[in-house]
């Protein structure tokens, strides 16, 4: 699921990160999705208009199925890295719920702590009242608080604003201008100012910043070598593809570098090392089969049924339903420039992540999250890709 991280730009591309509904496969369609299948769908996504597509499918069996497509670098015909550097944006959340999860099971928080015996008075005002609001409804994204992240009106503002720094507690202070979205519990809205509160308590509860609890409890155990915080600069390390922003009818404009280090986005990874994580996150390597379970339970992700039907989220992940039956598990991301994609069976064994270097803003952009997700649908079941 994603979220319209600075919505204003964003929004007409995708919302919450999450992909559109899989066309389920044909009866007579033959079965096994193989390197040529995963080769046809990035190529398809490309067609659309998306400069550049990473993509990695990881089999029951480990086998790494890999497919780039289009150019690196506008104007040239420079390949994209195949595990190249991404902004992975909003699959960020994932990441931070997994060491709040860690911390209930140490007993260091409850998923049932109020805002407001972790963080007295930060919340508060214009009826916000952080007594109200629990850790479990941040993660989730039922609290009501209002979202303060960030957002750009036009390419213009975006170019003066780019490189503009900013804490977690000067957008919590600016959301409480602001009239709670709705009485905590009672709806589902995302909110990336949610999250910013829950890198506040992480900071909070361990006395270190969420990303450094991210590299000390996830990164370097699975030995994600390419899982970074964003933070200490504007840039992308290198590999990677440049990230644009697709605006008719103005040309594409390189949107790579700008400031994006929290923890509603913050990370910078790779194919390989986020579906290594998600992997071990299902498979139940990363988190205590408790805290697993609570993480899974989920609500409707309610407003977007006619463009996601089935959609839910639990904590800091999503799930989505499979045309072969079940579900998959997910959380996309966007940022500036980059796309990111992700799909995982409930098992942990079988997993994509699928990773695009440009944000379309006129109707292309819908054609481009089905590709995608018709490509992580056909991954997941199994299934051929049609010819």
């Amino acid at each position: 699921m994603r979220h319209p991280r600075r919505a204003a730009l964003l929004a007409a591309v995708a919302v919450l990160g999450t992909t559109l509904p899989a066309t389920a496969a044909t009866a007579t369609a033959p079965p096994g999705y193989g390197k040529a299948d995963l080769q046809r769908d990035v190529d398809a996504i490309r067609a659309i208009g998306t400069i550049g597509v990473q993509a990695r499918v990881i089999t029951p069996e480990g086998t790494n199925l890999v497919a780039t497509s289009g150019t690196a670098v506008v104007g040239t015909r420079r390949p994209v890295p195949a595990n190249g550097y991404v902004r992975i944006a909003s699959t960020t959340k994932t990441f931070v719920a997994a060491v709040v999860l860690q911390l209930a099971a140490e007993g260091k928080l409850s998923l049932d702590d109020t805002v407001e015996s972790l963080l007295p008075g930060v919340v508060h005002g214009n009826g916000n009242d952080g007594s109200k609001i629990t850790v479990r409804m941040l993660l989730q994204h039922t609290s009501g608080i209002p979202e303060a992240y960030p957002s750009f009106a036009s390419v213009e503002e975006y170019q003066e604003h780019r490189y503009d720094r900013f804490t977690a507690a000067q957008i919590v202070a600016k959301a409480m201008k602001h009239k709670p979205d709705f009485a905590p519990g009672t709806a589902w809205r995302y909110s990336n100012t949610g999250y910013l509160l829950i890198s506040m308590i992480t900071e909070k509860v361990t006395g270190r910043p969420w990303h450094k609890e991210v590299a000390d409890r996830i990164s370097r155990p699975l030995g994600l070598s390419r899982t970074v915080w964003s933070g200490t600069s504007n840039s992308v390390p290198r590999p990677h593809a440049r990230g644009y922003m697709v605006l008719p009818p103005a040309a594409p404009f390189d949107a790579t570098e700008h400031f994006d280090g929290d923890a509603a986005g913050g990370l910078i990874s790779s194919t390989a090392d986020v579906n290594r994580f998600f992997r071990k996150l299902l498979g139940g390597d990363l988190v205590p089969a408790e805290q697993l379970a609570q993480m899974k339970r989920t609500v409707k992700a309610t407003g977007h049924d006619q463009v996601w039907p089935g959609a839910r989220y639990g904590l800091g992940i999503g799930s989505r339903p499979l045309s072969c039956g079940g579900v998959y598990w997910h959380h996309g991301g966007d940022d500036y420039g980059y796309k990111t994609r992700t799909g995982v069976t409930a098992d942990g064994r079988r997993s994509v992540v699928v990773s695009m270097s440009a944000q379309i803003g006129d109707e292309r952009s819908l054609r481009q999250e089905k590709a995608a997700g018709d490509l992580i649908d056909r991954a997941l079941c199994d299934r051929a890709s049609a010819s």
